[in-house]
């Protein structure tokens, strides 16, 4: 038989599927009007268990598994099908709603700002590209920054995410967990390391190196070439300039910004030592309160999924159905309970789509907990 021919016969089958798909939707309907008027939820995992169950034996050994797959995509399209025609407002989507009528418009100019470190920092060089003129106040740590925001000590608070070399700052996402805030807003930095010594000192005399542990592992081929050198994590690039300034010695060095050169009377014995040119830091700028300013097209939700097969793929694939793409997955661990994630995702969309309104009314149905980090624009 010829291509053309195979060709032919399952487009023919494609026309059926399509029309029964549709009927099928159509019925999906009727039972969600019929679910409304009775008071009775959408989901319901044993009927589902037992429909896949029932249509993986009727395809037989073969099949079974490629038919819970297909299933198991149509049901979450049902669904959603059904949420869509039954959709009401939630508490989440009120709280949503407020928030973007009551945000001023222009994004604040001369704030309070938390950032982690000391001067010279690539957060306050994030922060100073946020705002116009921010008065910024320097915690040793990330804890501190989150509680500077909840005890109203400072409006905002900038904090690294995730960068494009060495991935995501778990410690951040690790505190995330613990403390209340919305992110208002993320910024993209191009990241630049530089080797920096007081004057007087030589490459071939640096026997150690600071730095923070990102910028570390940012700059791994590089520190390869110095074997023998003690390399030491510190709190923060500019708190590791700060030490080499500070000492007697011309052994030492650090791994920071060229801005701390200057700012810290430093010399540069190697540029740009970083793995990759194309280096970038993301960071959030957080807030107290629930804060959404025009524009906002991105999201971060966190969720606490059930630890059972296929918890992750209904929500992804909810959000398929749904068209919102999803540019981050993140998961980590969660304190004194075993084996249970906390899963972080950052989404596209506006806040003003429908999609957006749906999700947010439909979260509480795929999750056992859930928190809705804010609503925000990217500035690069």
């Amino acid at each position: 038989m010829e291509l053309s021919e195979l060709r032919g016969q399952i487009d023919n089958i494609d026309d059926e599927l399509v029309r029964l798909f549709g009927q099928r939707m159509d019925i999906a309907a009727q039972i969600a009007d019929y679910k409304k008027e009775n008071g009775l939820p959408i989901y319901v995992p044993s009927r589902e268990r037992e429909k896949l169950m029932d249509v993986a034996e009727k395809a037989g050994p073969d099949m079974a598994n490629y038919t819970r797959v297909l299933y198991s995509m149509i049901f979450e399209l049902s669904r959603s099908h059904q949420s869509k025609r039954n959709i009401t407002t939630s508490a989440l989507h009120e709280k949503i709603t407020h928030a973007i009528e009551n945000t001023q418009r222009l994004f604040p100019q001369a704030p309070m700002v938390a950032c982690q470190g000391v001067e010279g920092a690539y957060a306050q060089i994030a922060c100073e590209k946020i705002f116009k003129a921010p008065f910024i106040m320097y915690f040793k740590n990330f804890d501190g920054v989150f509680n500077a925001i909840e005890q109203g000590l400072c409006q905002y608070g900038i904090l690294p995410i995730e960068n494009s070399t060495a991935g995501s700052v778990n410690k951040v996402y690790d505190l995330m967990i613990h403390h209340n805030f919305s992110i208002v807003r993320t910024f993209r930095l191009k990241v630049d390391h530089n080797l920096l010594a007081r004057p007087g000192a030589v490459l071939s005399g640096i026997k150690e190196i600071y730095s923070h542990e990102q910028a570390i592992s940012q700059c791994t081929e590089f520190l390869k070439t110095m074997p023998g050198v003690k390399v030491i994590p510190v709190e923060n690039t500019a708190v590791a300039a700060k030490l080499v300034a500070e000492s007697d010695r011309t052994d030492v060095a650090a791994l920071s910004s060229r801005a701390c050169a200057e700012l810290y009377g430093l010399v540069c014995l190697a540029s740009s030592v970083q793995d990759q040119g194309n280096n970038y830091t993301r960071f959030i700028c957080i807030s107290k309160n629930l804060e959404i300013y025009p524009g906002a097209d991105k999201t971060s939700i966190m969720m606490v999924l059930p630890h059972k097969p296929g918890s992750l793929y209904r929500v992804l694939a909810r959000l398929y159905a749904l068209g919102i793409n999803v540019t981050k997955l993140e998961s980590r661990p969660m304190p004194d309970r075993d084996f249970e994630f906390m899963f972080y995702f950052d989404l596209e969309t506006s806040i003003y789509s429908e999609e957006f309104v749906q999700l947010m009314c439909e979260l509480d149905d795929l999750c056992e907990e859930f928190k809705y980090l804010g609503s925000f624009s990217e500035v690069i």
